[in-house]
């Protein structure tokens, strides 16, 4: 079995096909072929099924996604071990939390001189962090979620086992503009019926929020990221539902207020694979985002959620 094989199989296993494949691995179609086949003939099993919409891996692919991942990791390790070369610890982040969460952990793992290398992966899609962390691409990541379990806060979540830890809470505050005619006055949900909600995408973290807190009777505007929502929000375009962090510098100039509903707060979750928790660097990492636990109140700004 020689680790390019593996490394072909998992990038047929992203990519859905030879075709796209061998262009992320700049290889010719044949050879990326020429290497599955070896792969299952040492194996003796199938891995995959061809179909017309691309490559699915069978009972046998799905064990092996795990094992190839497994494989190539010790082989990066075994090479940073003997060779003396750093290891590689990569955090992903949500864009949301990467300017004002990210930081701290960063230095705190600075601070341990484990001789890490450390890289960041910073995107808006908690999807593609999830994907990337059961690849093995992402060490672990940082996104935001409520309750005990990993997804409870309403987004879908890999069949691959994942572990989670709170490091943080994320405060949120409902806001307006100080003219709105709601500003100043002890609320309930039902108060906020007509009112226009600013929000993001649907699968936001601040959205899922407001999906549970507020009814149906109030209307949803797309506005996008966070930036936007609270432009709008300043402007009069509506209310939002956002993190204190990103709205700190505008409650305190009074551009926003805050309105009298209270909002549950959101945890900031470290995940990783449950399968690389005795790896050196998910222990660092561990170390340096548990140190720091704490609410993640103000100042700072976001993207998207």
């Amino acid at each position: 079995m020689e680790l390019r094989q593996l490394r072909t199989f998992e990038a047929v296993v992203k990519h859905g096909t030879v075709t796209e494949a061998a262009h992320a691995l700049d290889l010719a179609p044949s050879s990326v072929s020429a290497h599955i086949r070896s792969l299952e003939e040492t194996v003796g099993a199938a891995l995959f099924s061809r179909t017309p919409h691309g490559m699915r891996t069978t009972a046998a692919g799905d064990r092996m996604v795990e094992w190839a991942r497994r494989l190539l990791d010790q082989a990066e390790q075994a090479v940073s071990e003997v060779g003396g070369a750093a290891r590689r610890l990569r955090l992903g982040a949500l864009e949301t939390i990467a300017a004002h969460c990210v930081p701290a952990v960063l230095r705190r793992l600075s601070a341990r001189q484990s001789g890490l290398r450390v890289e960041t992966r910073v995107t808006g899609d908690r999807g593609v962090l999830l994907d990337e962390v059961t690849e093995g691409t992402l060490t672990a990541a940082l996104l935001l979620d409520s309750g005990r379990s990993l997804g409870e806060l309403g987004f879908p979540v890999p069949t691959v086992p994942l572990a989670s830890l709170d490091v943080g809470t994320v405060p949120l505050d409902l806001v307006a503009a100080p003219s709105h005619p709601l500003a100043g006055h002890p609320l309930a949900p039902d108060d906020l019926a007509g009112e226009r909600l600013l929000v993001n995408v649907d699968q936001c973290s601040f959205r899922l929020v407001a999906e549970q807190l507020l009814g149906p009777e109030v209307e949803r505007v797309a506005a996008g990221g966070v930036p936007v929502m609270r432009a709008w929000a300043e402007q009069g375009l509506g209310i939002a539902l956002l993190p204190r962090f990103a709205v700190a510098d505008q409650l305190e100039h009074r551009r926003l207020v805050r309105l009298g509903l209270t909002a549950p707060g959101l945890a900031l979750r470290l995940v990783w694979a449950k399968e690389r928790e005795g790896e050196p660097e998910v222990r660092e990492l561990l170390y340096a985002a548990a140190g720091g636990s704490g609410e993640f109140g103000a100042g700072g700004s976001g993207a998207g959620g």
